[in-house]
């Protein structure tokens, strides 16, 4: 399609029938599979990525490229511009992939500051949450003084607008358990699912119960808490993070045929197919053999 020869050569095994395009015929092929389109945009994507860090590698000062460290900073720039939901998402997503990272209490904290000011104020309102920002909407007295390479928290609400004690209690449990306090986040955690009156934290606390017995290596208290998950709430937001982790646990128990299927449920579910869940499944199918 780049009307250049190939560099790359091909070798079979074993007898093969070979399906030659031209391009005009791959052309009309690829615009009725969509999806081919979008795998050859995934493995051009990747070629870039090794074409970069090969570049970083050759250069007299590479560049070291952290994801975790450009996650964060993501949900920071969008916490600094009042894009409030978009830092919610990214900040959740942080301890999400990096529950233990170095970052993992301070983004608990933005994260509480990001629905703070987002149920207040809304996207774009209010002041900036942190040092460095924009100026505020309202007026300001002036300079603050403060340190603009120190981040600092969302102004606390008012009373009546301020994030619910059962959000605080989340995250707090949510910050024990990014410092390895899982035993602790674990006591926190049930506490809000027994008592919380927020179905959306209930669900939350329910995912991040089943988290910390992984982590504490109770494979089967995993297991049995969220088969119960699967049964009472099939739509559960966080479903393929759960088929994950109970495949997860029954590949720790030695049970291998058990883990792939569930590591299969969640690549046969509907959704996206980048999604964090997906990756990590195929990744741990393969692993193990494949089908």
């Amino acid at each position: 399609m780049g009307h250049y020869p190939r560099e790359e050569n091909a070798v079979v095994l074993q007898d093969a029938n070979v399906l030659v395009f031209s391009v005009p015929e791959f052309e009309a092929f690829a615009a009725l599979n969509i999806r081919i389109v979008i795998k050859m945009l995934r493995v051009f994507s990747n070629q870039l990525r090794r074409i970069h860090r090969q570049v970083e590698n050759l250069m007299e000062n590479p560049v070291t490229v952290n994801a975790e460290i450009g996650l964060y900073k993501t949900g920071e720039y969008y916490l600094r511009n009042r894009m409030y939901s978009q830092a919610r998402y990214v900040m959740s997503r942080y301890l999400t992939y990096y529950p233990a990272g170095k970052m993992a209490e301070q983004a608990g904290r933005f994260l509480e500051s990001a629905e703070a000011a987002l149920a207040r104020y809304g996207d774009g309102r209010g002041p900036a949450p942190l040092a460095g920002s924009a100026a505020p909407a309202q007026p300001a007295g002036g300079p603050s003084g403060d340190d603009e390479d120190e981040p600092k928290p969302a102004v606390k609400p008012q009373d009546g607008q301020r994030l619910s004690d059962t959000a605080k209690d989340y995250y707090n449990a949510v910050s024990l358990f990014s410092q390895g306090k899982y035993q602790d986040a674990l006591k926190e955690l049930k506490v809000i699912a027994d008592n919380a009156d927020e179905p959306e934290y209930i669900g939350k606390a329910q995912f991040d119960i089943g988290r910390c017995l992984f982590s504490l290596s109770q494979w089967d208290l995993a297991i049995k808490h969220y088969t119960g998950i699967v049964q009472g709430s099939p739509k559960h937001p966080d479903m393929s993070d759960i088929l994950y982790i109970m495949g997860q646990s029954w590949e720790k128990k030695g049970d291998t045929q058990r883990a792939k299927g569930f590591f299969k449920k969640v690549l046969s579910m509907p959704g996206d197919e980048d999604s964090s869940a997906r990756i990590k499944a195929k990744k741990a199918l393969n692993a193990l053999g494949g089908a």
